[in-house]
């Protein structure tokens, strides 16, 4: 009974003592517990900065008006779309990308005419695969969308993404479910922390 008393006098000293420090008490850690807390900030050091949920591969939500925010596809209008049971394997067998790629003169002016452009110079927009072919992305209208070279970075820095994700899968360093879930929902943020951008490594134009 005086040992239960003397531990409850102590915790309440320690308690009075962090409480003055402005140190934060992780009731838990006297438990022997871990936190919700705690357990997620070790799933985000594991997977890393990025920790993103899968878009709603295929649904639109709108399919006029669209508008990209500057590098970024109109989230509503392009959620990406995907071949769900394709492997690693699969993709990254050469000549897959090119053996799929079916994007009628028709849909790609349907996809234009949704962005609000009317008229374009050449080389200026390119309709492009939000998750790209070699990543298991579709030629359905849901993954496709007018993206601009200009300002950069635009569609020829996305497409050094598109390689650099797609190196990253096919050596076996990043799953393929990751990597789409990354290009689809903030493409721009891969490549700022993309390694060798400057550099031609990650060049060839995609699609």
């Amino acid at each position: 009974m005086r040992k239960g008393i003397m531990w409850v006098g102590l915790f309440t000293l320690l308690v009075i003592f962090f409480s003055s420090c402005n140190i934060p008490i992780d009731i838990g850690v006297f438990g022997g517990h871990q936190t919700s807390g705690g357990q997620q900030n070790a799933s985000a050091g594991a997977s890393g900065a990025f920790n993103e949920a899968a878009p709603d591969w295929g649904h639109q939500t709108k399919t006029t008006g669209c508008q990209a925010q500057g590098p970024i596809q109109d989230k509503e209008c392009t959620p990406g779309n995907i071949f769900a049971n394709l492997t690693r394997e699969q993709v990254c067998t050469p000549g897959y990308a090119s053996s799929v790629r079916n994007v009628a003169v028709s849909t790609k002016n349907l996809i234009y005419a949704s962005y609000g452009i009317t008229k374009r110079s050449p080389g200026q927009y390119q309709i492009d695969h939000l998750v790209s072919l070699k990543l298991g992305g579709t030629n359905d209208i849901s993954n496709l969308w007018p993206e601009s070279a200009t300002p950069v970075p635009g569609y020829h820095e996305k497409d050094k993404v598109e390689n650099y994700l797609s190196d990253q899968v096919c050596s076996g360093k990043l799953s393929l479910k990751d990597a789409q879930i990354q290009i689809a929902t903030n493409w721009l943020e891969v490549y700022n922390r993309m390694p060798d951008k400057s550099s031609n490594k990650y060049n060839a134009p995609t699609d």
